[in-house]
């Protein structure tokens, strides 16, 4: 049975890294010792070490010890064997890039189906879906596919922004991408806002966090979710 924390962002404003997570994680991760970390997003450019270790006092904060993907010879078997997954943010075509590079994008996909806890954050959120084409970030690298782990039934697009009636800016906003991206597919969107975060249980998959979420439909008016909501029937 899935168990899945997609969420939004990992860090909120004046808050330590994953700090309005941790409760969640405690119970999420609670039947795991070791957290299999991947960082190959690398947010900013910091190195795989260095996220690691950001990563990894976060959850000793809860007591669980984070290893990093990347001090594996073999990625795949890895995550074969991994307790539970955390995928951070970053740069999602950096990412899926690395994925596909280490051979571990199919492999993920079926732990992650199989039942093995995953948390995702940003960039590790944005590839729950069925494909990056919704991410925000600059395409940095070129992936050999925009397809993902397909964990969930639609797209997402962490770190959703409402347009700012007060700023004089006039380029474009998210949702005028989110419509741009419908005008050549169907996949619905989920605008995920910060503070948010999705929690998956086998096919159940329900909206967490205090905030609405935004629904984009191809060639339908954008509808907000509630928290609490049942996400299940969206496809």
């Amino acid at each position: 049975m899935k168990n899945i924390l997609i969420a939004s962002t990992s860090t909120l404003a004046n808050e330590d890294y994953l700090e309005y997570l941790l409760p969640e994680l405690q119970l999420h991760f609670q039947n795991c010792n070791t957290i299999l970390f991947v960082p190959y997003a690398r947010p900013g450019g910091i190195s795989h070490e260095e996220y690691t270790t950001l990563t990894s006092l976060a959850f000793a904060k809860i007591n669980k010890k984070v290893i990093g993907i990347h001090e594996f010879e073999d990625a795949a078997l890895a995550v074969k064997n991994a307790e539970g997954i955390f995928t951070g943010g970053g740069s999602t075509f950096v990412l899926v890039s690395q994925l596909y590079k280490n051979n571990v994008m199919e492999i993920l996909s079926d732990v992650i189906k199989n039942g093995t806890p995953y948390l995702g954050t940003s960039a590790g959120s944005n590839i729950c879906g069925l494909s990056m084409q919704t991410s925000n970030d600059m395409p940095i690298v070129y992936p050999p596919s925009f397809k993902t782990l397909g964990v969930v039934p639609f797209n997402l697009n962490p770190h959703y922004l409402d347009p700012d009636t007060t700023s004089k800016h006039m380029g474009e906003t998210r949702e005028t991408r989110i419509k741009e991206f419908h005008a050549y597919n169907s996949v619905p969107v989920l605008g995920l806002r910060e503070g948010s975060w999705l929690d998956v249980k086998g096919d159940s998959i329900t909206l967490k966090g205090n905030l609405t979420a935004r629904l984009f439909r191809q060639n339908q008016t954008p509808v907000e979710l509630e928290s609490e909501t049942d996400l299940s029937s969206i496809k």
